[in-house]
């Protein structure tokens, strides 16, 4: 790997923020610096975290951004439960995103876990160590 856009986790959480970016807009006008503002912010700061984590080359720091991501995909879920209280999404819609929510916790869960169990064995090159791993 040479880069965060190489993980899988960074992947999905920037498939969920395009997505979010789509479904957004047909939100009311209304809604533009409020709901909708919180959606676009958290569902951009998870891929960020996991960059910003990604290019600290410290297992710890690294876990920390990535942990802060995860919490934001939380905060993302809970604006689209408001958006499904407000009618803005029909349950079907939040359905299908909270399953998005879920494959893309798993995936960031098991790079934390990968980072947590490197950092343990101190592994000097973490990226290329979890290359290996998922080869």
């Amino acid at each position: 790997m040479r880069s965060f856009e190489d993980l899988d986790c960074w992947k999905k959480a920037a498939e969920l923020r395009r997505k979010i970016s789509i479904l957004v807009k047909a939100f009311p006008t209304e809604e533009k610096y409020r709901l909708v503002d919180q959606m676009i912010r958290c569902s951009r700061s998870t891929p960020a975290q996991i960059a910003e984590g990604y290019g600290r080359f410290h297992f710890q720091e690294n876990i920390q951004y990535c942990r802060q991501g995860r919490g934001s995909i939380y905060e993302l879920l809970d604006h689209l439960i408001c958006a499904k209280e407000e009618k803005y999404i029909t349950e079907e819609v939040l359905k299908e995103y909270r399953n998005e929510i879920q494959e893309c916790l798993a995936v960031l869960n098991g790079y934390i876990d990968y980072l947590k169990k490197a950092k343990e064995s101190k592994v000097e090159e973490p990226l290329a160590a979890f290359e290996t791993a998922n080869d």
